[in-house]
């Protein structure tokens, strides 16, 4: 088979020229190969997956393939003909589109506004014609089958709309090529269906997918062929029918890689109880009361409306509960304070890296020991050589893929990013650890090691609370809270199924509760 997958008896959609096909492509960066003689052939009206650990060269790829990067060596061509110019934005947004992960909506504009954002309707003396712009928008909207109202700040719309409305405006230039990054990072099962039910009702009206996931499952419910690469080259394109999930974990990372999962042990008959939460209430309605003793790792599991985040951040003081009380280690909290919770030995990895777990600017050294400012003076002042000396422990036990400490961050890859997320977490020793989806949208190695951390703390007494609805993060769990509607329906120890816990997670067994 070729790198990029001419095999004619590798799919159902093999007629017709390539919607879009990459050969040889090499980039480098300074001393950095990002890609070498990588590849990708995606045919018509397919959703085509693309798999890798962080770094192996998927985001070059995409900004290669969106006409944001030229590549160094190598050709691309849409529907048989080779790629714009660079300089020609409009013919690159008639051939494809991307919506990423983070999303490029302006919310301080309406949803008509952001769709035709630069490209205003206009009237005499060069003045908006508001009305034909709502007009135009909604036509949009309604051809795309996207149920929002065209004059609502966009700040307004869910992270599931966010993505449908960036979908109608690349269809708006006349692409019929979306890769989507990373699009279901931010939804619950219930926005998974949903936006899995509009890429077949988009597929059957001509538009051709792009999908990167670090969730293998949804590989196989969406995805007709799927590329992994790894370490900046192509390594297999195959229908995704033909390739176990073991096998493509091996085409990803070289080698067989198993998740950590619970530890097979009891609990200390003497283990002093770490944390209590006692009837605590969030802003949104979500109730909590739990004890969890030292060395315990209990799971919040729960849907996107469930309610378990704001209690995860309601604990870590991030976010201030209606009322309640949280205690670590017998110290009552204040309420919806961070440095309070720190000083208490509160460590916490939240939600969203980039809006509230990184300065992306500032270096690994800078944001790992942000927390910990006492650990790094010396005779009153910031000691750079004790910075760091914990920043580069850090990058040896969390195998951050880095040459040193003053490393940016803004230049790591995701999953590296979310380890100096932890490595910070981890910094001043904590006596609690709340991780809120701790491995969203990273590889599957980063994943390993990043839920391999919590074995090692536990063993030194932490208590750990994983709030998330990844099964895979679960299940590293002595027990589960499952919370539906704001209110706990079920408590799983360690063993349970992936159906059991995902029945609990959208109601269905309310009734055994």
């Amino acid at each position: 088979m070729s790198p990029t997958g001419t095999d004619p008896a590798d799919g159902p959609a093999g007629s017709g020229r390539p919607v879009v096909e990459a050969v040889d492509i090499t980039k480098r960066f300074g001393s950095t190969v990002a890609l070498a003689g990588a590849g990708i052939l995606i045919r018509p009206g397919e959703t085509h997956a693309l798999v890798g650990r962080n770094g192996a060269g998927k985001s070059t790829l995409v900004s290669i393939l969106t006409g944001l990067q030229a590549a160094d060596a190598g050709t691309v061509e849409f529907d048989g003909r080779p790629a714009p110019p660079l300089s020609d934005r409009d013919a690159w947004r008639q051939r494809v589109a991307c919506v990423y992960q983070k999303s490029t909506i302006i919310p301080e504009l309406t949803v008509g506004e952001n769709l035709f954002l630069n490209r205003h309707a206009r009237g005499p003396g060069r003045l908006i014609r508001w009305n034909s712009l709502r007009r135009d928008a909604e036509r949009l909207l309604a051809e795309w089958s996207v149920d929002v109202d065209a004059r609502s700040p966009a700040s307004d719309l869910t992270v599931e709309q966010r993505q449908f409305v960036e979908i109608a405006r690349a269809l708006s230039f006349g692409a019929r090529f979306i890769i989507l990054d990373e699009p279901t990072a931010q939804l619950d099962a219930a926005g998974i269906a949903r936006l899995f039910e509009r890429i077949r009702g988009l597929r059957a009206q001509g538009v051709t997918f792009l999908y990167i996931s670090h969730h293998l499952q949804e590989i196989y419910e969406i995805c007709d062929r799927v590329t992994v690469f790894r370490d900046a080259r192509h390594i297999v394109t195959a229908p995704v029918a033909d390739l176990g999930h073991q096998e493509v974990v091996a085409a990803m990372t070289g080698e067989d890689v198993h998740l950590p999962e619970a530890a097979d042990r009891q609990l200390p008959a003497g283990a002093p109880v770490r944390l209590i939460v006692e009837a605590l209430v969030t802003r949104g309605g979500a109730e909590l009361s739990m004890v969890a003793k030292a060395g315990e790792v209990v799971g919040l599991a729960g849907g996107g409306s469930s309610g378990k985040t704001e209690i995860g951040e309601a604990i870590a003081g991030l976010a201030r509960p209606v009322s309640g009380r949280v205690r670590v280690d017998g110290r009552v909290l204040r309420p919806g304070s961070v440095p309070d919770a720190l000083a208490a030995g509160v460590g916490l990895v939240p939600q969203d890296r980039n809006r509230e777990g990184l300065v992306p600017l500032l270096s690994i050294a800078e944001n790992v020991t942000m927390t910990v400012p006492g650990r790094i003076r010396r005779r009153g002042l910031l000691s750079p050589r004790r910075r760091d000396a914990v920043a580069r422990h850090a990058i040896t036990d969390l195998a951050i893929k880095a040459p040193g400490p003053e490393v940016p961050v803004v230049d790591l890859s995701g999953g590296n990013q979310q380890k100096v997320v932890m490595a910070r977490a981890l910094a001043n020793d904590p006596k609690l650890l709340v991780l809120l989806t701790p491995t969203a949208g990273v590889d599957v190695r980063s994943k390993q090691t990043l839920l391999g951390v919590v074995h090692d703390v536990r063993r030194r007494g932490t208590t750990v609370l994983v709030v998330s609805d990844e099964l895979d993060d679960l299940r590293i769990c002595d027990r589960i809270l499952v919370m539906f509607r704001g209110r706990v329906v079920a408590e799983k120890p360690d063993g349970w199924s992936d159906n059991e816990l995902v029945a609990a997670m959208e109601g269905v067994d309310l009734d055994h509760v």
